[in-house]
């Protein structure tokens, strides 16, 4: 099969890799030459992915039997013309339309699902964003309705913060639309992101166990498996990932983001694909991490079972200057650590707080998972990245 792979970040190119090794044909596409997936991918495209013509272009030019998106900056609503052309769009073109916009994608949980969520509202304007910081309440949550790694997010904790939210948020939207969307908060004592693989064939809907994770500017900086669940809470988030999911159409992986309160589970976000937080599984912790799972279930290769295997963490290694040819001290100082693996993602350039690499500790199952993410800092830490 030939795949199209519309985004080359760090998640894209671990995808690459378990591509490769089930016999595909990857073509992987950004916005800038060398990215991290085109390093270990068949081909590469580089073109502006909200350019509708120039997608379409690509797309002709390549015929692949499979669009996987990895970002969200891409002319989605040109999906719908390649599923009529017998292109597979994973999961769905549905599924990737909706969850490239947070608009979309929660108005679809809360209002046509029901599922629980913050309350919110939206604006297009710093004096509509004001309109609805009263609505929902200080302190509240602000983010572009198309961003990733927290780009563009903040909270608002005075009414003096309004002003300068609007404008990071607009700084940091991904794509052409000017529009945010503003949170209550939610009194939440964790996260956690509950990965949830749906498959093709009537095959039922799987669920590895439940990832926890702490964030730093709106992007995960550790994340751990499993995370600590009640039984009842576990059942009601995998309860409303498999609405949604379905709702959504196709087959594949999607990370699903909850927070846990005292008076339950709340639907937070949901990504139609690898999720960052999910590098964890590359430290061992399944017997299959998420990249695997995401190919199988696009293959329709069925998926018997989804086992923890380790108790496991991961923490990001990051940058803290901007360079155009940076490189890595430490390297085999975290080498030399038992039960420890790193991934340097290859980015060419990097800027502060830009995500160079990760991680990975494992331990027993049972270990006390505070302990595994405390290792997992210590590790990253021994990393530096040289300008």
């Amino acid at each position: 099969m030939k795949i199209l792979l519309l985004g080359s970040g760090e998640l894209g190119k671990e995808f690459v890799i378990a591509a490769q090794r089930m016999g595909q044909t990857i073509i992987a596409v950004d916005s800038y030459e060398n990215a991290p997936a085109m390093q270990v991918a068949h081909g590469f495209e580089v073109i502006n992915m909200l350019d509708g013509a120039a997608l379409d272009s690509v797309v002709a030019k390549h015929k692949p039997d499979f669009i996987v998106p990895e970002i969200e900056a891409i002319r989605t609503e040109r999906f719908y013309d390649y599923e009529a052309q017998g292109i597979t769009v994973v999961p769905s073109a549905k599924a990737a339309n909706f969850t490239m916009n947070r608009k979309a994608i929660r108005d679809l949980a809360a209002k046509e699902l029901g599922l629980k969520t913050a309350n919110y509202r939206y604006a297009t304007s710093a004096e509509e964003l004001r309109q609805g910081v009263e609505a929902v309440g200080i302190p509240c949550v602000v983010k572009p309705l198309m961003s990733s790694s927290g780009k563009g997010q903040s909270t608002i904790k005075t009414e003096a913060d309004i002003e300068k939210a609007w404008q990071y948020a607009v700084e940091g939207t991904r794509g052409d639309i000017i529009e945010v969307i503003v949170e209550g908060f939610v009194q939440f004592h964790s996260e956690i992101t509950l990965l949830t693989v749906a498959q093709n064939n009537g095959l039922p809907t799987l669920f590895c166990a439940p990832i926890g994770h702490r964030q730093e500017r709106g992007d995960y900086q550790e994340s751990w498996q499993p995370a600590i669940i009640n039984h009842d809470d576990l059942k009601e988030a995998q309860q409303m990932a498999e609405k949604v999911t379905k709702a959504l159409g196709g087959a594949g992986l999607f990370g699903v983001e909850f927070f846990l309160a005292d008076d339950g589970v709340y639907f937070s976000e949901l990504s139609p694909r690898p999720h960052d937080t999910g590098m964890v599984t590359l430290a061992g912790t399944q017997n299959f991490n998420e990249f695997e799972l995401h190919l199988r279930a696009i293959l329709s290769l069925p998926i018997a079972e989804i086992t923890l295997e380790k108790a496991g963490a991961s923490a990001v290694i990051l940058a803290t200057e901007n360079s155009n040819k940076p490189t890595f001290e430490g390297v085999e100082k975290i080498a030399a650590l038992p039960k420890t693996d790193f991934r340097l993602f290859g980015k060419p350039t990097s800027r502060p707080f830009r995500r160079m690499g990760v991680a990975l500790v494992n331990a027993p199952i049972g270990t006390e998972i505070k302990t595994v993410v405390e290792d997992a800092q210590k590790a990253a830490k021994l990393v530096k990245i040289i300008s």
